[in-house]
């Protein structure tokens, strides 16, 4: 084989997400009616080509699995299922990448059917799964810096049943307190010093009264 054929095609929206471990991309040879056979061929080709050792699917569908086999390309399909299946199969999802990225010799490609909000909120789920980011915001916003698009709210939804349902592989770090602004130190510093109601002097109203000086007036006939 020569030209293109040899060196393969890139998955088209190709992204790592951890570079030179884990990417994300469409499906490979395109999605629904646009999906081609020999795109599809090209691009197992250039995968294999690059090293990549899995192919995660996210498909509800097992589309794509036979053309894995024939590639000699090992895979898993773990489909995203419904909503309230999502905390489940997000766990499984999570596990699955985990498990073969503890090996460095593993390189991984995951996709959905498209290059949309449920893949790019399981990335963003994982990125807080593995630890590489702590709080659901700073998913989004890591997420939305390596793909350069927005996640929307299916993709929001999975950030927060990732968060909402402890999905975290290692236990979260308590967050380190907050150095108090300028004034409050100060304030808090003035506090310190002030003497404690406790050791206050009692008041005069406590004192027993002086006994009644003989020299008052006398007193009317």
């Amino acid at each position: 084989m020569k030209g293109r054929w040899a060196q393969g095609l890139e998955p088209r929206y190709f992204t790592w997400v951890i570079t030179g471990r884990l990417a994300a991309s469409e499906r490979p040879g395109g999605f629904a009616r646009n999906h081609r056979k020999v795109r599809r061929q090209e691009e197992l080709l250039w995968l294999a080509g690059h090293g990549f050792t899995h192919v995660l699917s996210l498909l509800d569908s097992p589309h794509n699995l036979h053309a894995y086999e024939e590639a000699a390309l090992a895979y898993e399909h773990v489909p995203l299922g419904r909503h309230d299946e999502l905390a489940e199969r997000l766990r499984d999802v999570y596990t699955t990448l985990s498990g073969w990225l503890d090996n460095p010799s593993e390189r991984v490609l995951m996709h959905h059917e498209e290059f949309g909000d449920r893949l790019l909120g399981v990335v963003a789920g994982f990125l807080l799964y593995s630890g590489l980011v702590y709080e659901g915001p700073h998913a989004i916003v890591v997420l939305e810096k390596l793909t350069g698009r927005q996640l929307g709210s299916v993709g929001r939804e999975i950030v927060a049943v990732t968060v909402n349902e402890g999905l975290f592989r290692h236990p979260r770090p308590a967050p380190e307190p907050l150095p108090l602004p300028a004034e409050k130190q100060a304030a808090a510093a003035k506090a310190a010093k002030a003497p404690s109601k406790s050791a206050a002097k009692p008041e005069t109203a406590g004192k027993p009264k002086k006994a009644a000086s003989g020299r008052g007036k006398k007193a009317k006939a």
